[in-house]
């Protein structure tokens, strides 16, 4: 299997707001970047987004490392989605899972991969975090223009 290095981010201008997400794929040396946005959405969609997106960009399974800054991505498909997908996508408060559907995009994608979960603290010393940081934020802006 390929071993590859994926770092996201997702950027909201308002919550909601238009926002942007981006990822950059890492592999044998070679560099990716790959970024969007949306007209009105919230950060936690866009950093989900950003995993999402960067994952369907494989095309084939790979191990993967995936780099987020994100509390809300990373303990959501780590720690929190077993049970909400047990409990028919309802919280522990009986609710609906909110952004379920980026969250069943996300663990269709993670069943293709090997996924290991690593957290970066933003706006940090991660270089390529910062660089998904400056993407995300760019299409959240290019959105604003545009709408």
């Amino acid at each position: 299997m390929k071993r590859v290095l994926l770092i996201t981010d997702g950027s909201c201008l308002g919550n909601p707001g238009p926002g942007g997400w981006a990822c950059i794929l890492r592999y044998n040396g070679k560099k990716k970047e790959i970024f969007g946005s949306e007209p009105r959405t919230t950060n936690n969609r866009m950093e989900l987004k950003a995993a999402v997106e960067g994952l369907r960009a494989l095309k084939e399974p790979c191990e993967v490392e995936v780099v987020t800054d994100s509390q809300y991505l990373k303990n959501g498909i780590t720690q929190w989605i077993a049970r909400w997908k047990r409990n028919g996508w309802k919280t522990s408060t009986k609710a609906a899972v909110v952004n379920q559907d980026l969250w069943r995009e996300l663990d269709e994608q993670v069943a293709r991969h090997k996924a290991e979960w690593a957290w970066t603290k933003g706006h940090a010393s991660h270089e390529d975090n910062n660089r998904c940081d400056e993407l995300a934020n760019t299409a959240a802006r290019l959105q604003t223009a545009s709408g």
